[in-house]
């Protein structure tokens, strides 16, 4: 049986820690280069004072608990002798006084340097060694220094007793494990026959974990991708492969697909851990909004009720969704989502967002500080992480959420120069616009005397902020400080595919980060893991993706079938129609007659799809004049849960008059919404969904460019198709489905798009004018009254 490695840091934090759960006094606005730098030149300097000085020691020790062969390992940053007395260093960073330190956080500092202790004493058979814990506080620049004597009985002790309270929960996930695994053996495909593709992408989904790859699959819509890939990911947990398997999607949606599911095989006799992981601003409790963390009994004594309450959970549940975490938070007094995430520890599938392992502000550091090929990732909907990701490593600060600071705290002498000071590199900054005589300006180099600014007031707010009592003043301060601490956290990974915006906005000057590729990031990511398999109905082509998601070169990629019958669609294209800018005016009255013509060839349910709002608004003002007794409704902007809700509600099946919908390309009902059967039968799409011309998507245009020559196709081309098949992709959701695509733009028909078109769509058709159309749409329809008469 191999050995499994245990980190002394998890060790120490999962027993040891005790006392308030408080974000605030937790964090510290070092970067992870900051803390890497602050530890050399401690190190260095302790060089000079002992020339023996080693740092970065690794040590380690074999254990056994449950039956299991552990490799307790770390690595201590100092090890050194004085006058025959052997010492071992801890260092740690902070911005926290040093006094201001809660016990239960030294508590776990001296914790990790005991063992090392205990560790070091036993490999070089010593009796005595002195524990050296060196605190640097940042914003200061100032180190304390602690030391206690230890005595290798005393560690021997200590250590016994981590292990033993370990090992009570080793044997709780070791039981859960074996019953686990007996599940899997005996369990079997949930559905009686496989549909086409998908014995094929369960396939390949064990195999990429099996042998350790990446994998990009399209797999278009009705293949069953959840079931398909969780599947084989779960058999190959009982076999040991992996002993746990992240589920990463953008969108609540998919989640609960993912929930259902895991609910399907459950019902086969699966007994397996899962958890739902959900965002904090929504499942925290309504008493807790705008509670201090002193104040918040959801946080006082945090880890003094914990163990008991995961024991409760694990104990009595399997599937752990958002209701079954606020019942068990609220039963032990904790806070919902902190609770998640530690109950996460214990859990075999992990259900939850892109940002959880991608984001590199808030991804689960617990999982993902070092590579653990026990993890496996299934990624969902991946066609939508590329915008995410580019979000996530970008970030801007605005000049006016700096000057909103200077009215407030009047008379604190320290916190007004900081301030000042800040304003006064914005206004520097703003002149490099009056010299370009320009709103805006791009800029390649990183802006370092800016990131070191942003840095000596981020310092110098973390040691101040301990010092203020809350209310809106402090709200304000904790915006702009957060703002920063972002900016020069992401400024730790300013390479090639970045560039830094200065522009004007009506808040001021505006200094943004923008990440153009995020794909080596992604990456990075993805190897924390075993292997990931990353699959949509839309990523065509697979080239293009498996570059910019940062997938392997050697990665497989797979282009599934439909597993519908092709013919069961029209897709038609309008050539005779031109939706570029400049001639919208001009065949308004076409895009109009043609929409009318795909309504009027059957009752029923209708969506027509728009670039934009302005063209869309555009379009049914129009629309709603020339067909003034058709039933019309449309997408308004910033529409809430309830009314999209509403707007749904209308697709009614058995429709005795046709309804038309008009949405927007790319928004909340062009994916992610299930129209089956004959609530919806026919969606046509205005134009090829190019995106908006702006500055940040020319960069990345002119990016590619440089970088491979296709610039357009990256930037908007490609994106542009992407919405255009995901919203097609609305209309036939099952075997039984039967319905008109209906492009409308000649564009379509040139081999720039056409060569693009999914396999699935191969017997598209062009038309050159609306009576060609009219004719199609009759004959389509027809052609189905007749197959369905033959089949009953």
């Amino acid at each position: 049986m191999a050995t499994i490695k245990l980190g002394i840091r998890e060790l120490v934090e999962f027993v040891l820690r005790s006392g308030d759960l408080n974000p605030q006094t937790d964090a510290s606005s070092n970067t992870a280069l900051a803390g890497a730098n602050i530890h050399r030149r401690l190190q260095k300097q302790r060089l000079k004072d002992h020339p023996d000085y080693q740092k970065e020691v690794g040590l380690k020790t074999t254990v056994t608990m449950n039956d299991q062969s552990y490799s307790i390992h770390g690595r201590a940053d100092g090890i050194f002798e004085t006058d025959d007395q052997l010492h071992i260093e801890e260092i740690k960073t902070s911005d926290l006084v040093f006094e201001d330190v809660p016990e239960s956080t030294l508590t776990l500092f001296w914790g990790q340097v005991k063992v090392y202790g205990y560790l070091l004493m036993k490999d070089q058979q010593r009796d005595h060694v002195t524990l050296q814990l060196t605190y640097y506080q940042t914003n200061e620049d100032k180190v304390t220094i602690r030391e206690q004597e230890w005595s290798f009985e005393e560690s021997q002790k200590f250590f016994q007793t981590l292990i033993d309270e370990y090992e009570s929960w080793l044997i709780l996930r070791a039981d859960m494990r074996t019953q686990r695994d007996q599940t899997i053996s005996s369990l079997k495909f949930p559905y009686a026959t496989y549909r086409t593709g998908q014995h094929e992408l369960a396939v390949a989904t064990y195999k990429s974990i099996m042998l350790k790859k990446q994998m990009l699959v399209e797999a278009p819509t009705g293949t069953g991708k959840t079931i398909s890939t969780l599947f084989p990911t779960i058999k190959a947990m009982g076999e040991g492969l992996i002993q746990r398997t992240f589920y990463l999607t953008a969108k609540q949606s998919t989640r609960r697909v993912a929930e259902d599911a895991l609910s399907l095989m459950a019902t086969q006799g699966l007994l397996l851990k899962s958890i739902t992981l959900t965002a904090k601003e929504t499942i925290t409790f309504p008493e807790e909004v705008d509670v201090a963390p002193t104040d918040n009994p959801f946080m006082l004594g945090y880890y003094d009720r914990l163990k008991p309450a995961l024991m409760d959970v694990l104990t009595h549940e399997y599937q752990i969704t958002r209701e079954v975490v606020e019942t068990y938070a609220r039963k032990h007094t904790l806070d919902p989502f902190e609770f998640s995430l530690d109950i996460s520890l214990f859990c075999d599938i992990i259900v939850c967002d892109y940002n959880y392992l991608f984001d590199p502000l808030v991804y689960l550091q617990r999982f993902f500080s070092e590579k653990d090929e026990d993890n496996f990732f299934l990624i969902d909907e991946v066609h939508n992480l590329l915008s995410r990701a580019r979000e996530m490593y970008s970030t801007s600060v605005d000049e006016q959420s700096i000057k909103e600071l200077k009215p407030l705290f009047k008379g604190d002498r320290g916190f007004h120069r900081h301030v000042n000071t800040l304003i006064k590199t914005f206004k520097a900054l703003a002149s490099l616009l009056d010299d370009e005589q320009s709103e805006n300006l791009t800029i390649q180099p990183p802006l370092t005397s800016f990131v070191e600014e942003l840095q000596h007031f981020n310092d110098f707010i973390s040691d101040w902020l301990p010092k203020q009592e809350d209310g809106e003043e402090l709200q304000k301060v904790l915006d702009a400080y957060f703002a920063c601490l972002d900016y020069v956290r992401l400024s730790d990974n300013y390479g090639e595919e970045y560039r830094t915006r200065l522009f004007q906005t009506n808040r001021g000057l505006c200094v943004r980060l923008v990440c153009l590729d995020p794909s080596s990031f992604l990456n990075q990511s993805m190897h924390l893991g075993r292997g990931a398999v990353l699959f949509s109905a839309t990523v065509t082509p697979l080239s293009y993706y498996q570059q910019v998601l940062g997938v392997d070169e050697d990665g497989i990629t797979y282009q599934l079938p439909s597993p519908f019958e092709p013919r069961h669609q029209a897709i038609l294209v309008a050539n005779y129609i031109q939706t570029t800018y400049r001639q919208r005016d001009a065949n308004l009255l076409k895009i109009l007659t043609s929409i009318h013509t795909l309504v009027a060839g059957k009752t029923g349910n209708y969506l027509i799809f728009f670039p934009s709002h302005g063209y869309l608004t555009t379009v049914v003002e129009a629309y709603r004049q020339a067909y003034p007794d058709e039933w019309v409704i449309q997408q308004e902007s910033a529409m809430q849960s309830a009314d999209r809700d509403a707007f749904l509600s209308k697709f009614q099946p058995d429709a005795t008059q046709s309804l038309v919908g008009f949405a927007v390309l790319g928004g909340i009902f062009s994916e992610g919404i299930d129209l089956p059967a004959d609530r919806l039968i026919g969606v046509g799409i205005v134009s090829v969904g190019l995106p908006g011309l702006n500055v940040e998507t020319d960069l990345i245009r002119d990016y590619f460019d440089e970088a491979n020559g296709h610039g357009f196709e990256y930037a908007y081309q490609l994106p542009g198709l992407n919405n255009v098949l995901q919203a097609a992709g609305r209309l036939i959701r099952s075997s039984h489905d039967q319905g008109i695509v209906l492009l409308i733009s000649q564009r379509f028909s040139q081999p720039r798009y056409s060569n693009l078109f999914p396999p699935h769509w191969r017997f598209w058709r062009g038309v050159n004018n609306v009576q060609a159309l009219s004719a199609c749409i009759d004959a389509f329809w027809k052609q189905t009254q007749a197959s369905q008469t033959k089949e009953s």
